[in-house]
Order: structure tokens, then sequence, then C-alpha cells
């Protein structure tokens, strides 16, 4: 239970909170000191989770997106690489004028022309190119451990946080149970106490339980949207792009 100790560690950890989300947003801290400073209960979270989300989604992440590229870009490297052991063609042409004496420059005799193909064929250099083959294959798996991890770890993480905000919110509803039998007892002693059948301290224990059943409730709804915000994170943003409908499941079905 708080006690009047705690107020300034709270105070405290409010004012480094709404600065941290100044700097997030691109502000000075204390620009939004006096839209944040107004006390109002926590937002409403959603009761249910959409169960079969597309794992498109998770191309949204910054992660996954860099991990594909990087594959994308190892991947084509090899193809460059092996290109080096096949030869080069081009097609090449001049024309112009040459003579032994300057007056002869402009007479027909003096022009010339020649045109035809050109070929570049660097075999001597292939023991070195099948080394850089071997060497961008070998970057190439790299690449894709590393994108099968990332993708693996986001998959990991939207299955934890889906678990734990679904197991919060069937806490909260027993949480929300305790505090009203709590204020049930609360009404019972002040009644029992008020006709002399009880002394001061059972209505002394039943406001502790009381305000401590609100403090744990506190604690849970703060809890509840702190794992939805998690939830939004690891996928990237949230479900709102889903485009077609998908089926509900409430938290309580996650059981």
């Amino acid at each position: 239970m708080c006690t009047r100790a705690d107020v300034p560690t709270l105070e405290s950890a409010i004012q480094t909170t709404t600065h941290r989300i100044e700097v997030l947003i691109g502000q000075q801290p204390g620009t939004l000191q006096t839209e944040l400073a107004a006390a109002a209960p926590i937002p409403a979270r959603p009761p249910q989770v959409p169960v079969g989300l597309p794992s498109e989604l998770l191309l949204r992440r910054p992660d996954v997106s860099r991990a594909e590229r990087q594959l994308a870009a190892a991947t084509a490297n090899i193809g460059v690489a092996k290109s080096d052991l096949f030869p080069e063609f081009y097609l090449n042409g001049s024309v112009g004028s040459e003579s032994i004496s300057s007056s002869d420059w402009f007479t027909g005799g003096s022009r010339f022309w020649s045109v035809g193909p050109t070929v570049q064929w660097r075999i001597f250099d292939a023991g070195r190119i099948r080394a850089n083959i071997k060497v961008q294959n070998a970057r190439q798996e790299q690449a894709l451990a590393a994108y099968e991890q990332t993708v693996l770890t986001a998959f990991e993480e939207v299955e934890d946080n889906l678990v734990l905000y679904a197991k919060e919110q069937v806490r909260r509803r027993s949480l929300e149970d305790a505090v009203a039998a709590s204020q049930k007892s609360l009404d019972t002693a002040n009644k029992l106490y008020a006709s002399g059948l009880t002394d001061f301290l059972h209505v002394l224990d039943a406001e502790r339980s009381l305000y401590q059943s609100q403090d744990a409730l506190a604690q849970s709804d703060r809890t509840v949207s702190a794992d939805l915000i998690a939830l939004y994170k690891s996928l990237g943003g949230g479900w709102k792009t889903v485009a077609q409908p998908v089926a509900l499941a409430s938290a309580q079905t996650t059981k």
C-alpha cells in the first residue's frame, strides 16, 4: 500500500517518464507538461485480441525488414560474382582522320573507320573468382541464418506478448472481484462497529485489505496497458492494417 513517503518517488517517476515521452516525439523536456499533468484514468484496452494474424505484419518490423534486405543483397552478390566467370562482349566502333601532313586531314584518303566486337575473358583469374563466389555464398548463408533468427525472435515476442496480455486480463478480473469483496467486508465491519458488536480494529483491517486490493487492481491496469503496447511493438504497429475480418478470441479463451 502506498504511503506518504512514496509520493515523492512516484512524482519523480512521472516527471522522468514525461520527459522521455517528449524526447521520443522530438520535443524539448517540459513541452507537454501542461497536457500530461492532468490526472485521468488509464485509457480502456480492447478486451479481445484477434487470432490468425497474417505473418506479413511482421515485415513492418525494422529488424525483420533490415535482415530481409541484407539477405537480398547477399543473394544478389552471388550472381555478380558468378558473372565474372563468363566472357564479356563489347561492340566497339571508331571513326576519324589520320595523315602525315596536316594539309591532307580533310581529304577522303585521310579518313578511317573501324567496327567490331571485343571480348574480355578473365580466364586466368578463375581461381580468384571461384574463391570470391565461395565467400559470397558463405555471406549469403550467414545472412539467411540471421534472417531466420530475426523472424523466429519476432514470432517469439508476438506469442509472448499475446499470452501476457491475455493472462493479465484474467488476473485483472480476479482483482476486480477481490476489490468488490473487500468493499463488502468494510461495509459489514462499519455496520458492526456502529452497532457496538466489534471494535474499530476490525474496521481498520478491512480498510487496509480494501486499499491493498485497489492498489493491486491499479497496478494490473497499468500492466495490461503496457502489455498491449508491447504487443503493438512486436507486431510492428498493431493489427489495424488487416484487410479481411479475422476471428476474435477473448482473453478468456486463451486460458
